[in-house]
């Protein structure tokens, strides 16, 4: 959500804005919050003036009464009978405009960056730079489900008896690869001065609505029936809403965390579940980093933040490379993002594996994130940052570890995490 000031006294910007992400359909929104704001701000003032008034006839009240002017007193009583009436009104009118107000706000995209590349969608990504030499071996290089087949590491005939497609039982050392990765990853974070934190996998609606546009709840987000609680499709979401409604002391700042969590997701769209490999499933585990700062240090912990993920990748012998969103790809709230992609040798291609983000003060102002600081209160600006997914990252390491005979070597830094192992065979 954007400064209201914003719109009421740039209203082009906004608009054009809204043009760069190639949403015209939410051109009118400007208007018409701008027209509902104008309304709100006339029934406050009108409202105050009332009370200002009531009070003042309250006064004289006491004063009549005092002075045995009764038939005068009983007059200004009925007079403030009919102004709490008509108060009674305007409170209601005002509240129901500012519901409707704020909900149109909270559908006005976000800000850009000015760096941000102008494009429809997400086959407009820009690619930044690359991170190692991305081979393809003379061998070929099976489809990572059958791999992980052959060496007793998957098992996706049970989990579609027990939990239906998208699902999978993960088995023996590929498991343990894939907690060998989230503990390598968590560890990783920790080195870099992060507080670690496994916080609760499933948050309320107005945590939800504070921290993801109401299109990206509705295709991502799992609803529990009955009560007022989603399963987190990524622990950025319980995360940031630790500090809902909080006032931080700006000595404080940066507050940087890491966090593990599984992640629960519909994955509703064009793209479906992938039914024999892991690659979109409807459950995964993740290792997340989220930042709070201060708005001039966010674009700086942008760019340490995605970095981490390419070391961890490199770390284990996978090239990447860094993908700039354009603006058509960029969700409601976010001012700046970016994707980090795996090679895969097996297609040829890269893959996203993480995705890197700040939103500027959008997330703090719909959650009432503020901190205290020597000027007055400010909101903070908040980042996140995929450290690293189990079930992709398992995908890249394997394809990009994968032996002509069959094995998957463990890269160095996880053999501690694997009782010594090297290899799978």
């Amino acid at each position: 959500m954007i400064d209201i000031n914003l719109i009421r006294n740039n209203k082009e910007l906004v608009k054009e804005n809204i043009k760069k992400k190639f949403q015209d359909n939410k051109l009118p929104l400007v208007d018409e919050i701008i027209s509902l704001d104008e309304k709100v701000r006339t029934l406050k003032i009108e409202g105050d003036n009332l009370r200002q008034e009531r009070n003042t006839i309250s006064s004289e009240i006491g004063f009549l009464m005092r002075e045995k002017k009764i038939d005068e007193a009983n007059s200004k009583k009925n007079h403030v009978i009919e102004i709490n009436n008509k108060l009674e009104s305007i409170e209601k009118e005002e509240n129901e405009l500012s519901e409707q107000l704020k909900s149109k706000m909270m559908r006005v995209p976000n800000i850009i960056d000015s760096s941000v590349p102008i494009g429809k969608d997400d086959s407009e990504n820009v690619e930044v730079e690359k991170f190692g030499e991305p081979i393809v071996p003379d061998y070929e290089i099976p489809y990572h489900a059958d791999i992980m087949l052959k060496v007793g590491g998957l098992d996706k005939d049970s989990s579609g008896r027990t939990s239906g497609n998208g699902f999978y039982y993960l088995m023996g050392d590929i498991a343990r690869l894939s907690t060998a990765m989230l503990s390598y990853a968590r560890d990783y974070m920790i080195n870099k001065g992060f507080i670690y934190c496994i916080p609760p996998f499933m948050i309320r609606s107005d945590v939800v609505s504070g921290v993801m546009s109401f299109e990206e709840m509705d295709a991502m987000m799992y609803k529990i029936e009955g009560e007022d609680l989603y399963l987190i499709g990524t622990s950025e979401h319980s995360m940031i809403g630790k500090f809902k409604g909080q006032i931080l002391k700006e000595n404080n700042l940066p507050i940087t965390m890491t966090s593990y969590s599984p992640c629960f997701r519909k994955e509703v769209g064009a793209h479906g579940i992938e039914e024999r490999g892991i690659y979109r499933v409807h459950q995964f585990e993740k290792q997340e980093m989220i930042v709070l700062c201060k708005p001039e240090e966010s674009m700086d912990w942008y760019n340490k933040m995605w970095k981490y993920t390419v070391e961890i990748f490199r770390n284990m012998n996978i090239p990447v490379r860094q993908l700039e969103c354009c603006s058509g790809d960029l969700a409601d709230l976010k001012v700046k993002s970016c994707d980090i992609e795996a090679w895969s040798p097996r297609q040829q291609k890269y893959f996203e594996v993480g995705s890197c983000s700040t939103l500027g003060d959008a997330q703090a102002r719909r959650l009432g994130i503020r901190v205290k600081g020597e000027n007055g209160n400010y909101y903070p600006h908040t980042l996140n940052n995929t450290v690293l997914a189990n079930t992709r990252a398992l995908i890249a390491l394997i394809e990009n570890n994968y032996q002509e005979d069959g094995s998957i070597i463990v890269p160095e830094v996880l053999r501690p995490y694997m009782g010594g192992k090297e290899i799978i065979k």
